[in-house]
């Protein structure tokens, strides 16, 4: 069998040398002091790149999107999302949990909100009520099948929110292909939210960590958060070098990740009983529908299994792939004709 081409997901990366070369070189101090010479660069860098005063590493984006939270809130209050956002879905219900808070969930196009539906979402002042504070974003959208969130409608419900006294923090898991797909700086898409949220394991392919970047004060009280979730590490510029050569080297390498991922949703377009949706790829995700008449979603990603290439089933019909920093040109489009031969021979006669 050839090399696998793994496209479950862009969390499957492995360093390349010249990371692992950072990696072995680290300086390294004690993190919980504040003394981690690495991780405090890094944290200076990404605070810079995202136009805010500060930042903190963390082990994950869930907990940098659970710390952001429970600095944000108290218990009783309540934040507003998408009903298919990563905060609300993926993160073990977090919000309830670690900061008891409720979640309001708006039904999104693809992950996508408009202002209009936000508009009536402000509980009154009312003892029997929740208090709403906090109105929670992601960019690009992971179950929206990594849709950009238009910078006018991000713009647009940061102003409301602030004419009403809400909070914005944006999951910014995969902010790095939202700028490098739309060329709007990293800075510009911060500064319509207090804080931001960012991963360097996914499409920048670091093997740990993400970052909470906002105001001074905000970080100070997150820094308190995380100790208390379990979250502070001793020598961490180990991790922490990691990330920050692939802040430095591979975001713009992202635009690969795009292109290839073009490739693979065009055999998509192409095999019967399969069907994009969204129909648009904007960045490295892609999400397919399969008809039943060609089987299960499971099927369909064992077939593929056995001929080499791993994709994601995510519901009984429906499958995920994603491109990423170990996935080649050559072997996306290995991938794309492995979907069309071994799909069509699955598919029924007609």
């Amino acid at each position: 069998m050839p090399d696998i081409i793994d496209l479950r997901s862009d969390t499957v990366t492995r360093p390349t040398p010249a990371m692992r070369a950072a990696i072995a070189a680290a300086e390294v101090g004690d993190d919980v002091f504040n003394e981690d010479p690495t991780v405090r660069r890094l944290e200076e860098r990404v605070a810079a790149v995202l136009g805010k005063e500060a930042a903190l590493y963390v082990p994950s984006g869930s907990m940098s999107n659970q710390i952001g939270i429970k600095a944000h809130t108290q218990p009783g209050d309540e934040l507003i999302c998408d009903a298919n956002c990563h905060i609300y879905n993926y993160e073990a219900g977090g919000p309830a949990v670690l900061s008891g808070i409720t979640c309001r969930t708006v039904e999104g196009d693809y992950g996508i909100l408009d202002l209009s539906q936000l508009e009536d979402k402000v509980r009154p002042v009312n003892d029997h009520l929740v208090r709403t504070r906090l109105v929670c974003l992601e960019n690009t959208h992971n179950r929206g099948g990594g849709r950009i969130y238009p910078i006018e409608k991000v713009q647009a419900i940061s102003d409301w929110a602030r004419k009403n006294g809400l909070i914005m923090h944006l999951d910014g898991a995969r902010l790095w292909n939202a700028v490098v797909a739309t060329g709007i700086p990293a800075k510009e898409w911060a500064r319509h939210f207090d804080s931001v949220s960012v991963c360097f394991s996914k499409g920048l392919g670091a093997p740990i960590g993400s970052a909470l970047c906002g105001p001074r004060d905000f970080i100070t009280k997150a820094r308190r958060v995380r100790k208390l979730f379990g979250g502070g590490m001793r020598q961490a510029g180990i991790a922490a070098a990691g990330a920050l050569f692939a802040l430095e080297n591979h975001v713009e390498r992202l635009a690969d990740d795009h292109r290839n991922a073009q490739v693979i949703a065009q055999a998509v377009a192409d095999t019967p009983g399969l069907c994009l949706d969204p129909p648009e790829v904007e960045t490295n995700l892609i999400f397919f529908d399969v008809d039943p008449e060609l089987g299960t979603a499971q099927a369909v990603a064992a077939a593929l299994k056995a001929r080499g290439v791993l994709v994601g089933a995510t519901a009984p019909q429906r499958i995920r792939a994603c491109t990423h920093l170990d996935v080649s040109a050559a072997q996306a489009e290995r991938a794309a004709d492995t979907i069309r031969q071994a799909l069509t021979r699955l598919a029924p006669v007609r």
